[in-house]
């Protein structure tokens, strides 16, 4: 079995406060990309993963192999699989490819071993592997809150957006962990996302962006603020950090433009990638041998 799972951006991001199980309550709207990995699941006696990344482990600190493990736990299937993961959305970078990688795990299996579980059934286990796992169940552009993962659908639009990622990654706990009660915000911020969104405008969209986390995370990366500059300097209408970074994407007028400012970036380390959004399915089966 072929599967792809994409990438996300967050178009808007803001941390509400600390709760009490020690994690922060999150407002923040999820929008899916066009930027993917490629997974192949095959019947197996064992689970096992192999991958097309020196980044990446094969191991059980492996998000996808966890999430087969997980699903195998909770159905008491005896069976396996072998994956094969092709890597093309970059690891720690705020673009959430870990975390899409276990939800095709999850789709993939439910129909692999004919489960026939419901999205809602899945998504119990996809909340044990990560906030941002119960998100790529489905795809599209959804408000996130909680931890992120309780999810409530939003009307989205087609936009073209730029990544930059400077090749190097960044803790997500360690980006938390400099949040302070001044970065707090009331959820005002997402809420205004979702309206520009309605408007169906790029300009609006962009003057919509707004992450919580960047001022925490600019002083753990030295290259957040020559991205954004960059970006700014190549045409992008607006700038943001997607999740707890280091990727920063640009909104373009077109995806030509994209392409654009894409040209104008190519530079030492970094890499940049022209990508539109996606409002279908997060996670797609692209062909099942003997189907």
């Amino acid at each position: 079995m072929s599967l792809t799972a994409a990438a996300k951006v967050n178009l808007a991001l803001e941390v509400l406060g600390k709760r009490p199980d020690g994690y922060h309550e999150l407002a923040t709207v999820l929008q899916t990309v066009d930027l993917m990995d490629r997974l192949v699941l095959e019947d197996a006696d064992e689970l096992a993963l192999t991958t097309s990344s020196a980044d990446v482990p094969a191991d059980g600190g492996n998000l996808a192999l966890r999430a087969a493990v997980a699903l195998r736990e909770a159905t008491k299937v005896e069976r396996g699989v072998r994956v094969h993961l092709e890597k093309r959305v970059p690891v720690a970078a705020g673009l959430g490819g870990g975390s899409s990688d276990a939800a095709a795990v999850l789709l993939g299996l439910n129909r692999l071993w004919g489960l026939r579980w419901p999205l809602a059934r899945l998504a119990e286990v996809a909340v044990t592997l990560g906030m941002d796992v119960p998100f790529f169940l489905r795809g599209g552009v959804a408000l996130g809150t909680g931890r992120g993962e309780q999810l409530t659908p939003l009307a989205g639009m087609p936009l073209a957006l730029v990544l930059v990622s400077p090749g190097t990654p960044l803790s997500t706990a360690a980006v938390y962990g400099r949040v302070t009660p001044a970065m707090y915000s009331s959820g005002a911020e997402a809420r205004r996302m979702a309206a520009a969104l309605r408007t169906r405008k790029p300009g609006e969209v962009a003057a919509s962006l707004y992450n919580g986390l960047e001022a925490a995370a600019a002083g753990a990366h030295p290259d957040l603020t020559r991205m954004r500059a960059a970006l700014m300097a190549a045409g992008a209408l607006g700038v943001l950090m997607s999740g707890s970074g280091p990727t920063m994407f640009g909104v373009a007028r077109s995806f030509e433009q994209a392409r654009q400012i894409r040209a104008r970036l190519v530079r030492g380390s970094w890499r940049c990638w022209a990508v539109r959004t996606l409002s279908g399915p997060a996670v797609r089966i692209r062909g099942v041998r003997g189907s």
